[in-house]
């Protein structure tokens, strides 16, 4: 882990993230030290986090041969709700989704009502009629911690979404942040409009094994079109348990892409 300093909470955090090549979506962040700004310049601290990355990859492969990258899913456009592109047929069953909901305890209500508050102020900000539903879904991972879920219902909601989810990850980050700021911790806060992310992670999970068949049958390394570290991890999880192929990242930041290679 690195210890990264600001004048600012916020300001070390951005040091941090920019220093290690990662996004809130991407790090594990704890404050330290929130910092004091003192008086007149005198008794200042500096805030002090420590960040580590979530999504530990695989080192990149340097000789593989590549098929054409598949372009398996259609990016969302700012103002319309996304198209997700027509699943393949021959398909093993993914995971249900969404995941299970886990009993809740009195921190998990906290977490929950204060992020939820807050979304809902700022949608309501944005003169967008909205409501807020919130629940707490099981990992899919035992080490990881449970994730609260919050989607947002309405109609025409493809303004929060953007470009592969763009402004809907910004929205997440300022709900974690908000959340920060109050609980001096991180909670895994998942931010969601109609379920587009659930509806997401099937199509990654059918896209990953009807990528992982055709590498198995043609002996050849499949590559898949860059991903952001969330949806590489998909892939990864999809296909962990196939004795036929394995998966490695390679590539670097906004290029990174999931290489899935056959074992024999």
């Amino acid at each position: 882990m690195n210890e990264y300093t600001g004048r600012t909470v916020s300001e070390a955090i951005a040091a941090g993230l920019k220093d290690l090549n990662l996004t809130a979506e991407t790090a594990h962040i704890e404050v330290l030290d929130e910092g004091h700004s003192g008086v007149f310049g005198l008794g200042s601290r500096p805030a002090v986090v420590r960040i580590s990355a979530l999504d530990a990859e695989p080192e990149p492969v340097t000789d593989t041969e590549q098929m054409p990258e598949a372009q398996p899913v259609a990016e969302a456009a700012p103002e319309l709700q996304p198209q997700i592109e027509p699943e393949p047929q021959a398909e093993p069953e993914p995971e249900s989704s969404p995941e299970p909901e886990s009993a809740a305890t009195d921190e998990d209500d906290r977490v929950l009502t204060l992020s939820r508050e807050f979304l809902q102020r700022m949608l309501d900000l944005m003169h967008l009629q909205t409501q807020v539903e919130a629940t707490i879904q099981t990992p899919q991972l035992p080490e990881d911690d449970p994730v609260y879920y919050l989607n947002i219902l309405g109609e025409d909601l493809g303004i929060l979404i953007g470009r592969r989810g763009e402004t809907l990850n910004a929205i997440q980050y300022l709900v974690r942040l908000y959340a920060n700021r109050h609980l001096h911790y991180w909670p895994r806060i998942e931010i969601d409009v109609e379920g587009y992310k659930q509806r997401r992670v099937v199509s990654l999970q059918k896209l990953a094994h009807t990528m992982a068949d055709r590498a198995a049958g043609s002996g050849k390394t499949v590559v898949l079109e860059a991903m952001p570290a969330r949806e590489r991890r998909l892939i990864h999880l999809a296909l962990r348990d196939r004795d036929d192929v394995y998966t490695e990242s390679v590539g670097e930041g906004e290029n990174r892409k999931v290489t899935i290679v056959p074992t024999a």
